[in-house]
């Protein structure tokens, strides 16, 4: 598994090793490198000694002989627990026989940090762990190939969310985490002292984005925490959260940031297919790049889309997981579902001039996953003031956001992708506590 894409061929002088795993190829034969690692695996074969030493980029085969190679060496190598940091200084030499078509004969093998015994994963994949201890021991479940990958595409999705928006000449800007009132109303909010008050976790940096607008930036972008007091136990659902976030002003309708989000979903799922091929073997992942435009369909077609199918859906309820999962077999990739019922979205989406009974909300569908969800919103402060009334939620709690409206808003819309849903449907893992290092759910806040 030598990679060839991640890294720089040689390593600074400061370094303890001169090379990663992935730049030992044929063209270093007969030079003298150092590498450093873990050892993922002993053998012994008699007078074979095989040491395989894994780091970040892959992994490379050191190989010792009794006779050839010095004695130190030899016994160096007897004294290595699996998982112990080392560090080999050796030559590399061409075999066609070794995985990648070269090996390292050493002729020095330093134990940096000795692993104890036994480990409480198997990381060469061999025996299996169940969810909860592969998480309790998550610095050692990320030794493992294929769950390092997860998280490389995870990194590759946030940078490119960034990149495209840092094109876009969009300015990023970081909210805050603690508030003192909901930003969307409703009571999944966790609460926590603040001196002599009480405040709360921020559940989505909605209200801050928007208010920034009335500033002047016209176009911002933001990946921040967001935590949610939901008692969910799902493979879906997580209590704390990484959203990437925008928001825009001077937009027509809804269209106006929806060639961003389609724009950034194309560019995110094609750098993770150019750049990650190696972690997307590893995943065993076969993804391909969505066409632009991508799709657009009202909420009613696709409750005709539904009706057809056999399930009868009330006008103007949410989409339930079954109606998701029904839906997708029309799709083959991401597509965007437009034209909400007003009364299911959120107080700020903003009701059409000529229909106000819908709204210019929408939702970005892959498979049975939302991935992101957003709105044009009201701009106007009285219609904001009206709509907050309608759902029996107190304008003087808002206040702080409301006065952003009064001097001068422009029309604007945004939208926000959840960083694990995204990851879960790019590396298909079963469970979205996978696409997370360490996790927070219901029952979890260790480590």
């Amino acid at each position: 598994m030598a990679h060839t894409h991640h890294g720089e061929t040689h390593e600074p002088a400061s370094s303890l090793r001169t090379h990663y795993s992935s730049a030992v190829t044929e063209a270093l034969d007969g030079q003298t490198i150092t590498l450093a690692g873990w050892a993922h695996e002993i053998r012994d074969l008699g007078k074979l000694k095989f040491l395989v030493l894994r780091d970040r980029e892959g992994r490379v085969q050191v190989t010792a002989k009794e006779g050839v190679a010095d004695s130190l060496v030899i016994d160096s190598l007897k004294g290595v627990s699996r998982e112990s940091v080392v560090v080999v200084v050796g030559n590399v030499v061409k075999n066609a026989k070794a995985p990648g078509g070269v090996e390292v004969v050493p002729s020095k093998i330093t134990v940096i940090a000795s692993a104890q015994s036994p480990l409480p994963l198997d990381v060469t994949g061999k025996v299996d762990a169940d969810l909860d201890t592969r998480i309790n021991n998550r610095f050692m479940d990320v030794r493992k190939p294929e769950v390092m990958a997860v998280f490389r595409i995870r990194a590759k999705v946030q940078e490119a969310f960034r990149e495209f928006f840092l094109k876009k000449k969009f300015i990023e800007i970081n909210p805050p985490s603690i508030i003192a009132a909901a930003s969307e109303g409703g009571t999944n909010l966790f609460a926590l002292t603040y001196f002599e008050k009480e405040a709360y976790l921020c559940q989505s940096p909605q209200l801050y984005k928007q208010m920034i607008l009335a500033g002047g930036f016209d176009k911002v972008f933001m990946t921040v925490p967001v935590f949610r007091a939901e008692s969910h136990n799902t493979t879906k659902h997580l209590n704390e959260i990484y959203q990437m976030d925008i928001e825009k002003a001077f937009i027509r309708d809804e269209e106006g940031v929806l060639e961003e989000l389609e724009g950034v979903t194309y560019h995110i799922i094609k750098k993770v297919v150019e750049e990650c091929p190696q972690e997307l073997k590893a995943l065993n992942r076969n993804l391909e790049v969505p066409k632009l435009p991508l799709p657009r369909v009202t909420y009613d077609e696709c409750l005709e889309i539904l009706n057809k199918k056999g399930m009868k859906m009330p006008w103007g309820e949410d989409l339930s997981s079954e109606a998701c999962h029904l839906l997708k077999d029309e799709f083959t990739g991401p597509y965007i579902i437009k034209a909400w019922p007003t009364k299911v979205r959120a107080f700020y989406s903003r009701p059409y001039d000529d229909d106000p009974e819908r709204c210019g909300a929408f939702d970005l569908m892959l498979g049975d996953l939302e991935l992101c969800s957003g709105a044009q919103r009201i701009h106007d402060h009285d219609q904001l003031v009206a709509a907050l009334k309608k759902r029996g939620l107190n304008p003087a709690n808002f206040e702080f956001y409301l006065s952003a409206f009064k001097y001068g808003m422009p029309p604007h819309g945004g939208w926000s992708i959840g960083s694990e849903r995204i990851t879960q449907v790019l590396t298909g893992v079963p469970n979205i506590r996978e696409t997370v290092l360490w996790p927070r759910d219901r029952t979890r806040l260790t480590p």
